[in-house]
């Protein structure tokens, strides 16, 4: 127990740019259509830029080469900041090779850049809403769906 706890520290003390990272587990391996996860982060510091992601999870079941997402950045009064749909290739047109760091036997890993060295203009809590744009009710293979926000400074 006492080596886990260690490892532990060792591993969240690793990533010093990272301020926010939560992964949305989906039901069934799909992702429906009618979810929309949303994660809720603060920041502190003015004075740094951000740089915003959205994590992926899938298997070999998705059956597309691309995913196409919504997504919505709010601050705590409920104004929209950003505002988009983007679209991040999961597989090889191709050759049908999948892309991501890979996980366990059939599971891929995607960090997508939603906003580059995006400057926050007030302390606070902030919210970002992702929305699957698939036109098909429940999309197999997505396993999980995440944020990711980080200070770009400490990665030049």
């Amino acid at each position: 127990m006492r080596f886990f706890f260690v490892f532990l520290l060792v591993l969240i003390g690793c990533d010093k740019s990272r301020i926010y990272e939560v992964n949305h587990d989906l039901d069934d391996r799909t992702w429906k259509i009618k979810e929309t996860p949303e994660f809720e982060f603060v920041i502190k510091d003015l004075g740094k830029r951000y740089n915003i992601y959205y994590n992926i999870r899938n298997s070999l079941d998705y059956p597309y080469a691309r995913l196409f997402v919504n997504y919505s950045l709010r601050d705590s009064t409920g104004a929209e900041l950003s505002k988009k749909m983007v679209s991040e290739f999961l597989f090889d047109q191709k050759t049908g090779q999948p892309f991501g760091s890979s996980g366990l036997g059939d599971v891929y890993d995607h960090r997508c850049l939603l906003l580059k060295e995006f400057e926050f203009k007030y302390q606070g809590k902030y919210r970002l809403t992702l929305e699957q744009f698939m036109r098909t009710d429940t999309l197999p293979g997505i396993l999980a769906v995440g944020a990711r926000v980080e200070i770009a400074e400490l990665l030049k």
